[in-house]
């Protein structure tokens, strides 16, 4: 038992921040976050006689995390609120320039459809390379090659400056 605690802290010591900001790009709310950290790490302890290869432990975790947001989802009662409740406040440190670009950023990603977000999310915060992005979507490499090529093609045009005759050339 004591070893397994052992194997068990160690891996929270090195996987919690990456794991935590996975979450946290998936729900963006940091309550939330939490919990599904905390549930993916309750779930890690509880199944950790089953990564057999530490190598992998990184993408075993995001695995279930993954999961366990899905969960969330199927759980979940919608709260409605009349539109006409409801009031938006800008505060000046929302005005800044890089504020602003990473808002754009983050709300052009969350428009891909979730084939092409996924990826792109892997890769960017994790450094995941095309095998271990297809290992972890139980997909072809060429498939996950193809929708990053597009995931960031989307994304630059939906950033480009508007131009008359934009259109959806890329997915």
């Amino acid at each position: 038992m004591k070893e397994k605690t052992q194997r068990y802290e160690a891996l929270v010591r090195a996987l919690h921040a990456d794991v935590y900001r996975y979450a946290y790009w998936l729900t963006n709310n940091k309550a939330t976050a939490e919990d599904i950290v905390q549930e993916t790490f309750l779930r890690a302890w509880r199944a950790l006689d089953s990564l057999q290869d530490e190598k992998a432990a990184k993408s075993w975790l995001i695995t279930i995390l993954r999961r366990e947001n899905a969960r969330r989802f199927e759980r979940k009662q919608f709260d409605l609120v009349d539109i006409d409740d409801v009031s938006v406040s800008v505060s000046s440190a929302d005005c800044h320039d890089n504020d602003t670009e990473i808002r754009q950023l983050r709300r052009a990603m969350a428009k891909l459809e979730e084939d092409y977000r996924e990826p792109l999310v892997l890769q960017i915060l994790f450094g995941f390379s095309g095998d271990e992005i297809a290992q972890q979507l139980d997909l072809n490499k060429n498939t996950v090659m193809t929708r990053l090529f597009r995931a960031r093609a989307q994304l630059k045009e939906a950033l480009a400056p508007s131009q008359p005759e934009r259109g959806r050339q890329n997915g």
